[in-house]
């Protein structure tokens, strides 16, 4: 696999991980492990994050095919 389909890869993931966690804070879906309830600010941070890593991914696999 070369680095260009990676990042493509990775940022799909990454990009759904977002939108699962955005459909959690909208629809107020709750998430638990064990007995420890997971906060809903927690998705909020989630969403950014996974999006940040989604966005940058798309950008580096456009880089490297352009040089």
């Amino acid at each position: 696999m070369d680095k260009n389909m990676y990042y493509r890869t990775v940022s799909v993931i990454f990009g759904a991980l977002a939108i699962a966690h955005a459909a959690r804070v909208y629809y107020g879906w709750e998430a638990q492990v064990g007995e420890y309830v997971i906060p809903v600010w927690f998705s909020w941070v989630a969403v950014v994050v996974a999006g940040y890593l989604a966005v940058r991914g798309w950008q580096l696999a456009d880089r490297k095919k352009r040089r």
